[in-house]
């Protein structure tokens, strides 16, 4: 589409909804017989389709070239071809094996992860009623056309953005845009454009909404990639999904690892050839080796299987995992931005408190579920038959209502209607009214629906002998029509209302909402039928009011000089377990940013109750607001203290999410609706709601909260955490034998001595011994304190100066040293002292006995020592002893399995002759086995020193503050 034709249709936006309802007909080319069919044509060659369309897609075979190309597949490629060229064939197919399952499960990943288009296709409707010729016929919704008149009825579904031109008690599901769920009104009169929140005008129906009561009509006035839905599908296509944090890492340390292969390759080649005088073939062979020994070819498999297993233990926290590569990025997650409604709160509207004049009542009680009490000020147990007018209240509450409760098959209690009167059900099924018996025994009569104009709602009820009216509404307007009230100091009788008394029960209604609380009047009017006027056959017609037949009331004389009962104050409260959520935030160094569509200080006040907000300058950023600042000014606002932004559209939300990456945060971005699509996929982690989120939220997101709980994301964080510890936990293992295995080729060049580990053996420990031991450390549990830390800096590497001098300068020596002792053990138990040359014990013949054994026994003396450095791998600080030694039980069984598997090498023949090995004596096995704690209490010391050095930096801090006080 022309940019011309998108500046065209933003014009118009604007005027339609200033101008009155002629005027839209001209604007738009349109009448009120609708588009004649050659218009229509006309205006689809035009604008096009009313589709969402899809940007390019890269094709299947680029995908998987890629992934079998990226740089650890290549390193992987190398290690494959270096093994087919030292003969060792089916390790060379095993290796291809991981790279191509990596592969697949890579592309499967990406294939879940590219259906939130799709997703958003779903949400509009196939059919739409139009006018057109003058007539109200059903077309396909993709032929719909700016100037089409739309007609809509309750249970629609919205096809087009469309400008009101005849409204009658019409409300719309706008949370797909604002994320609220609270149905809005929509007016058919002139409005100005709200800028910075469309969806706050009230002439404008969207595509994607739909009706939840009334009827209407509309000129449609944009349609396909033009509506705001088609703008967030837009904006969710132009995304590029960055690499993750660990992806990146992951492709730092490929390289890393392929330039010291490389290069330690290289130089024992030329020593070994130009210094040991060895032939060209055998200085390849040993470069060969160098180079295998420094690929770890577990290293993808294991990391693969250990984020794996993660994903599996944040599911079981209510967190699902879509790619496998954001799991660790949670650990590093600084910024969580999030919504209020269903994350923060329980997304169940209850009534929290009822206001009678000269009494207060609270309702106790946990969500929709009805059971709880009602509490008098001294916290006692209030019940409705010995208070009249809460008895009153309740019954008004139940019939001047049009919500339902009920319960599903999974024992869940929900709320079938307007989620306000659903509140209102529940506080009476809380205090043990029967709603449906009640509504049996007081049989509706009479309704006149709820009016935007006269903001209120009215039945009359026939309770025995009688016709009771009940009212409820907004508290000012139903306060202006009482001539009576009931007051519980004077026996609970009605009286004339005075001015005294409405000035109290206004000051409530204004500390009631000072509070973020909703407010609701409740009153009620015993009907004379004999004082009432009846409507006229023509007026019982024309009025939207539910009329039997029979019975023709006047609204206007049912809803005046009304009885006030109360108010009802309700909230959406907070859920219990974010609070603590917030405060372990608040010590792991994460900001939590409230990002909502609903308004400032119902957002403020929430924010308050969770602990979110503390102090008195909070500032409170509007969507209006975000479109007069820049991105530096933006800046300056998200690095100040206690932000939260309200009445946000789908663009603000980007704009905030980019600019925090923009600012080197790692940005979690929670979202529920099709409007949050964009914001998750920009974010680092993009995180939609299980329960209440839309298709097109969950497909964009890369984790999924099953139970919407803002508790289960502080959970995740700290399985992420875990997981990073733990990656960092088994390189730093796989790089101890690494290590260990180059050492006896230097002693080879420089000692001039017996080779005393093998090529065979090398891939040995890397693909066999190794493997079950390291995929046990990346499951290990989160050592305590993982959430007392900061949060991991974007520049901080994965393989650091601290894990590479532990590997390559404290481990992995010592590892090599035990294996190195081994080799010249065993020389020496078969005759050889110091001084003598080694291969006069083996006759100078690499297949005797004497070298086998010896070489064995180098490769058990490694296998030893990873015993003790995988124990000595549990932690990063604290002492193993703390966290239990054998608390991780795979641990532990892996150790096992990694013993057998040794035992096997050694002592069964046929496996003899392909690794190279020979059998050695219970004697050896026990020597070798002393070695076992060198590692792991070499490693204590070095925990026990850093929680020394630490307890004494915090005891000098606490000091300097003492002295600063």
């Amino acid at each position: 589409m022309p940019s011309e034709k998108v500046s065209i249709i933003k014009i118009d936006v604007e005027k339609v909804c200033d101008s009155a309802k002629d005027e839209i007909f001209q604007i738009l080319g349109t009448s009120q017989k609708g588009l004649t069919d050659e218009e229509a044509v006309r205006n689809l060659a035009k604008f096009g389709k009313n589709l969402i369309q899809e940007g390019r897609k890269s094709s299947f075979l680029k995908k998987i070239f890629v992934h079998l190309t990226n740089l650890f597949a290549i390193l992987l490629w190398v290690a494959s071809i270096l093994s087919f060229l030292s003969n060792q064939k089916a390790l060379g197919f095993a290796i291809i094996g991981v790279i191509l399952i990596n592969a697949i499960f890579a592309l499967f990943q990406e294939f879940k992860a590219g259906k939130a288009i799709e997703a958003l296709k779903k949400l509009l409707p196939l059919k739409a009623k139009v006018i057109r010729n003058g007539e109200v016929i059903e077309i396909e919704s993709s032929l719909l056309v700016p100037g089409d008149i739309i007609v809509i009825e309750e249970g629609d579904n919205i096809s087009a953005d469309a400008r009101l031109i005849f409204a009658n008690e019409l409300r719309v599901n706008n949370s797909s845009f604002t994320g609220e769920v609270d149905p809005v009104i929509r007016r058919d009169d002139p409005q100005h454009l709200v800028k910075g929140n469309i969806a706050d005008t009230k002439n404008l129906i969207f595509a994607g909404t739909n009706v939840t009561s009334g009827n209407g009509r509309a000129v449609v006035y944009a349609t396909g990639m033009h509506t705001e839905f088609g703008k967030i599908a837009n904006l969710t296509q132009k995304i590029v999904e960055k690499p993750s944090p660990l992806t990146i890492e992951i492709s730092k340390l490929s390289k890393l690892i392929t330039i010291i292969a490389i290069v330690l390759g290289v130089v024992f080649f030329l020593l070994s050839k130009f210094i040991v005088k060895l032939t060209i073939f055998e200085s390849i062979i040993f470069a060969i080796g160098i180079i295998v020994a420094n690929v770890p070819e577990g290293l993808l498999p294991t990391l693969t299987l250990s984020l794996s297993v993660g994903t599996q233990r944040m599911a079981k926290r209510n967190a699902l995992i879509k790619k496998l590569s954001t799991v660790e990025t949670l650990g590093s997650t600084s910024v969580i931005c999030t919504d209020k409604t269903g994350t923060l709160t329980k997304n169940e509207m209850t009534v929290r408190e009822f206001y009678f004049l000269n009494n207060t009542l609270k309702v106790e009680g946990v969500g929709y579920e009805p059971t709880g009490i009602i509490l008098n000020k001294n916290g006692s147990k209030v019940e409705s038959e010995v208070i009249p007018i809460l008895d009153i209240a309740l019954e008004a509450s139940v019939l001047c209502n049009n919500s339902h409760l009920r319960c599903n098959d999974k024992g869940s209690w929900r709320i079938l209607g307007d989620p306000t009167e659903g509140a209102l059900i529940v506080a009476a099924a809380k205090s043990g009214k029967d709603v449906d018996k009640l509504r049996d025994e007081v049989p509706r009569i009479y309704e006149n629906f709820f009016s935007s104009n006269r903001k209120m709602m009215s039945v009359v009820c026939k309770k025995g002998d009688e016709e009771i009216a009940y009212i409820k509404g907004a508290p000012i307007e139903i306060l202006e029509r009482c001539t009576n009230i009931i007051d519980v100091s004077s026996n609970e009788k009605p009286r004339h209302i005075g001015e005294e008394d409405k000035q109290k029960i206004i000051r409530a209604n204004d500390d009631f909402a000072l509070s973020a609380l909703r407010v609701i009047a409740l009153a009620f009017k015993k009907i004379n039928t004999e004082e009432i006027d009846f409507k006229s056959e023509k007026d019982r017609k024309t009025s939207n009011s539910f009329v039997p037949p029979n019975i023709k009331y006047d609204y206007k004389e049912i809803e005046k000089d009304l009885t006030f009962i109360g108010l009802a104050a309700m909230q959406d409260p907070p859920r219990p377990e974010v609070e603590m959520a917030v405060k372990t935030c608040r010590k792991a160094g994460i900001k939590i940013i409230m990002i909502t569509g609903d308004y400032g200080l119902t957002a403020e006040s929430i924010a308050r109750k969770i602990g979110l907000i503390k102090s008195r300058d909070v500032k409170i950023i509007t969507g209006a607001d975000l479109e007069k600042i820049s991105e530096d000014q933006l800046k300056e606002v998200l690095k100040s203290g206690e932000i939260i932004f309200a009445r946000v559209t789908p663009e603000h939300k980007l704009k905030i999410a980019q600019t925090l990456k923009s600012m080197g945060e790692i940005v979690a971005m929670t979202g529920d609706g099709v409007n949050d699509a964009p914001a998750l996929k920009a974010a680092d982690i993009g995180i939609a709601m299980g329960i209440s989120g839309t298709d097109v939220a969950r497909e964009s997101a890369d984790m999924i909260l099953t139970d919407d709980n803002f508790a289960s994301i502080i959970n995740a964080i700290e399985e992420g955490r875990s997981i990073f510890d733990n990656i960092r936990h088994f390189i730093t293992y796989f790089q101890t034998s690494n290590v260990a295995e180059m050492i006896p080729f230097l002693l080879m060049v420089f000692l001039n001595i017996p080779l005393p580990l093998t090529l065979l053996q090398i891939l040995t420990i890397d693909l066999v011994t190794d493997q079950i031991p390291a995929l046990a450390l990346g499951i290990e549990r989160p050592e305590p304190g993982i959430m007392e830390r900061l949060p991991r800096s974007r520049k901080e590497s994965l393989v650091n100066w601290k894990l590479i001098v532990k590997a390559y300068l404290f481990l992995g020596p010592l590892a090599a040293a035990i294996g190195i002792f081994g080799f010249f053990f065993k020389y020496h138990e078969l005759g050889w002292h110091f001084g003598m040359d080694l291969r006069v014990i083996g006759s100078d013949n690499p297949a005797s006995f004497a070298y086998l054994a010896a070489t064995t026994m180098t490769l058990t003396g490694i296998v030893m020592a990873q015993i003790g450095n995988a124990f000595a791998c549990k932690t990063n600080k604290e002492s193993v002893f703390k966290v239990g030694f054998f608390s991780n039980k795979l641990l532990v069984w892996s150790i096992f399995i990694m013993i057998i598997l040794q035992a096997a090498i050694v002592y069964i023949p046929f496996l003899n002759k392909i690794f190279q090995t020979a059998p050695i004596s219970i004697k050896d096995w026990m020597v070798l086995t002393a070695f076992i704690p060198l590692l792991f209490f070499a490693d204590e010391i070095r925990k026990s020193i850093i929680r020394a050095v630490i307890k004494r930096r915090e005891q000098k801090q606490k000091n300097m503050l003492e002295i600063t006080i």
